[in-house]
């Protein structure tokens, strides 16, 4: 578990009680050592959450001084959960698991009445087999993305002509019914746009590139007609 998960269970677990919680219990529930409590509680004190207690007598926070809960409006609230959804649907294994993970940590500390509300959005992404983004491609895409590592593709045009290119891949982006990949092609010596589903076989060179500015995102965006602020 990352630490600033277990920092965030800490504070999730002592808030709103009545009584000093030992660290014992904090640590079979973390699944960590007793010491590594107290050091993640010495540190939270350090940063000004008003945690009360001592090793071997327990903990709390401050009476009077919780943390308050994250406030969302109820569109906010709506938008994240659609957003969960969408990102289930269509973002790949990798960015499902952790649109899940997000959203119940956000409902962790969300009143009951607002959580509650959160549930009963009607908008849905269906998860559907035989779909682009459950055979794994995307996911992969994306972890070359972030590695900078350069693919080698068997693609198809748009006219059905098989190619051989190698990629510097820099971006996926999804157009409501299919996705792109956005990078500079070595063969052509310019950026270009690839349609993930025309890819009939992918692999890594082996190769790690850098980015430069000719040849980096901004320049992708501007190449795309994307001023670079805007993206963001």
């Amino acid at each position: 578990m990352r630490r600033a998960d277990r920092l965030f269970l800490i504070i999730h677990a002592l808030r709103g009680r009545r009584t000093a919680l030992p660290a014992r219990n904090l640590a079979e529930t973390l699944g960590v050592s007793l010491r590594t409590v107290y050091r993640d509680v010495a540190d939270l004190q350090l940063s000004g959450v008003p945690i009360e207690g001592e090793a071997g007598v327990g903990y709390l926070l401050r009476k009077g001084a919780d943390i308050p809960p994250l406030m969302f409006n109820i569109e906010e609230l709506e938008a994240l959960v659609v957003g969960t959804r969408f990102v289930r649907a269509f973002g790949g294994e990798r960015l499902s698991q952790g649109s899940r993970s997000a959203l119940l940590k956000i409902e962790a500390v969300l009143p009951p009445e607002l959580r509650a509300r959160a549930k009963r959005t009607r908008i849905f992404a269906p998860v559907l087999e035989g779909r682009l983004e459950a055979t794994g491609m995307i996911d992969r895409l994306h972890a070359a993305i972030e590695g900078q590592r350069v693919l080698a593709l068997a693609y198809r045009d748009q006219s059905g002509e098989p190619t051989q290119r190698e990629v510097e891949p820099l971006c996926l982006s999804f157009w409501g019914g299919s996705w792109t990949l956005g990078g500079w092609c070595r063969l052509r010596g310019d950026f270009r746009n690839f349609r993930p589903d025309r890819i009939v076989a992918v692999s890594e060179t082996g190769e790690v590139f850098t980015e430069t500015p000719e040849r980096g995102m901004d320049a992708y965006l501007r190449a795309v007609g994307v001023q670079p602020e805007a993206s963001i």
